[in-house]
């Protein structure tokens, strides 16, 4: 057992992610980790199942000796943060190298952001790292963390445990904060027909006859 992770974590709302391993990769640069294929599932099993006996939700996959973070299990990651300038941003990695996942969530969500919040934040598409977490964490810049995908579709994240420590997330109102909110309720009204969008078509009942 790893001596690094504690036994059973407090249970809190949102996600709880335990920080992948340096002998594990869920995916290489040029590889498949954009693609839904079982090559790209399959090798991830055991990392999770760690996560899981540990009392994490999923492994958050960080690449490199730098530990780029990519994903979160099989779904995209986000972060909403002020950078050092104090522009506030929405910041989820790059699909460039082919590590991260097309998703269609991944992509719904920067377009309702750009379109919605635009005049609030900037969304930024480059890669990140754990220490670019950890510091933003330390100067108080971090707003929230989320994760989407088809399984878990918008879902507040509240801790990452990396290298040994809690990295305790804000939850704005205690469930999730502002922005996984926001953006969950836009995609759910969508989805659901309450609000007339382009992605959705309502198709009207028609009683057929006898």
């Amino acid at each position: 057992m790893d001596s690094e992770i504690p036994a059973a974590p407090v249970r809190r709302p949102g996600l709880r992610l335990l920080a992948s391993k340096d002998d594990i990769v869920r995916a290489w640069p040029g590889g498949f980790g954009h693609a839904k294929l079982g090559a790209n599932y399959g090798p991830s099993l055991i990392a999770q199942g760690e996560a899981r006996e540990h009392g994490y939700d999923q492994i958050l996959w960080l690449l490199g000796k730098n530990s780029e973070v990519t994903e979160a299990g099989a779904s995209n990651f986000f972060v909403v943060w002020k950078s050092k300038e104090g522009q506030l941003q929405l910041v989820t990695a790059p699909l460039g190298d082919k590590v991260i996942l097309e998703g269609i969530t991944r992509k719904s969500v920067l377009e309702l952001a750009r379109e919605k919040l635009g005049e609030e934040l900037e969304c930024v598409e480059r890669k990140f790292t754990m220490n670019d977490l950890v510091v933003a964490i330390e100067e108080g810049r971090l707003v929230e963390a989320f994760s989407s995908g088809t399984a878990f579709f918008i879902s507040p994240v509240s801790e990452i445990h990396y290298r040994g420590k809690d990295l305790h997330i804000p939850l704005e109102n205690g469930v999730s904060g502002k922005y996984a909110a926001l953006i969950k309720d836009w995609l759910k009204n969508i989805m659901y027909g309450k609000e007339d969008h382009p992605w959705a078509v309502i198709v009207e009942e028609k009683a057929i006859a006898a």
